[in-house]
């Protein structure tokens, strides 16, 4: 559902980007990114490490403890065409998935697929079962073993679209927060990918709490709004568990005067779509959930987040948080300023406006 005044169009949402901007690769450590602190009338240029001083005793940080698994395959069909899979969903309990496809000519149901990983020797048979999703653009593939299991092995680190380097075990690293735990996600939630264990002991020594959610990032993430009218685009769904540790974890802070800081748009959007019945629920199920200027958050009071695409529903979601124009003005800085671009780029520091 769209909250969108009707004066803002998707056009809104579009700015010139310098390609030499798009990070190709993480910086050399995990803390020594850039920080764009823009919580005040000037930004101010950090680095990320010193994010625990611009927090106070008594806050929350809200972390998404997803973890990415290897969800892209390659491999052919019995006919010798090639196949690109990319796993978007693993169906709990079950040895079936649903996936993206990229072939010549679209498998049918019945037929099967054989993915390879890197030893060409080692591969696996894949069964179509038919379309699914929500609007029937995924697979859905049943799979000889544990999906998980076979993915970790034959599977290649799902990188964005703009990163053009074949995956490493550079990748494998860093393309991955220090504490992902459950398995589900085909992107990171890049703005957790700046801590390393300093930061995380400097914030503990500064009293700032902590707590999780997951949320299993889809591909969709990287996908452009393609329609002007926003009210008109149909957004990704991702699944989301909220725990009711956190739920009170928020409760307690909110009530003791501390900020909830949500590390992260994927956090953002569990905590949101959990309140969007007016107080905080814990469970898990489904979000669709499309972000817009006039949105009425309900849980978090800062947000720290990468930089993001051009017209997509993140670029969106930060104009609603921290306001269309400060955003914009934000953003024009960092391009001057040669900030790092994306998923491996560098970050930013927000208050809800």
């Amino acid at each position: 559902m769209s909250t969108a005044p009707a004066r803002f169009t998707a056009a809104d949402f579009d700015f010139a980007l310098p390609p030499e901007l798009i990070a190709q690769h993480p910086a050399p450590e995990r803390s020594g990114s850039r920080l764009l602190d823009g919580r005040g009338d000037a930004p101010l240029d950090r680095r990320f490490r010193e994010l625990p001083a611009l927090l106070a005793p008594g806050d929350l940080l809200v972390f998404n403890d997803t973890r990415v698994i290897k969800a892209r395959l390659y491999g052919h069909k019995a006919s010798g065409g090639s196949v690109e899979a990319l796993v978007e969903r693993v169906l709990p309990g079950t040895h079936e998935v649903w996936a993206h496809l990229r072939a010549s000519k679209s498998p049918k149901p019945g037929s099967r697929v054989r993915f390879a990983g890197r030893d060409a020797h080692a591969a696996f048979d894949a069964e179509v079962l038919g379309r699914c999703g929500p609007d029937g653009s995924l697979f859905h593939l049943r799979l000889p073993g544990e999906p998980f299991a076979l993915l970790e092995r034959h599977g290649h680190v799902p990188l964005p679209p703009y990163i053009t380097h074949t995956d490493d075990a550079d990748d494998e690293r860093r393309y991955q927060t220090v504490f992902a735990r459950r398995p589900g996600a085909v992107a990171a939630p890049t703005a957790a990918l700046h801590f390393d264990a300093d930061v995380l002991a400097a914030l503990q020594a500064r009293g700032v709490g902590s707590a999780s959610v997951t949320l299993h990032v889809g591909a969709g993430t990287f996908q452009p709004v393609r329609v002007e009218n926003l009210a008109e685009h149909r957004m990704h769904s991702e699944w989301f568990e909220l725990p009711q540790a956190t739920v009170d974890a928020v409760a307690r802070t909110h009530r003791e005067g501390g900020r909830i800081v949500a590390v992260g748009t994927t956090t953002l959007r569990a905590l949101e779509s959990a309140a969007r019945g007016g107080a905080l629920r814990a469970g898990a199920r489904d979000t669709d959930i499309f972000i817009t200027p006039g949105f009425e958050f309900r849980v978090v009071d800062r947000l720290l987040t990468n930089f993001h695409l051009p017209r997509s529903t993140l670029m969106m979601l930060v104009c609603a948080f921290a306001g269309f124009d400060r955003i914009r003005a934000l953003y024009a800085h960092a391009i001057r300023e040669r900030y790092r671009f994306f998923s491996y780029g560098d970050a930013m520091l927000l208050d809800r406006r």
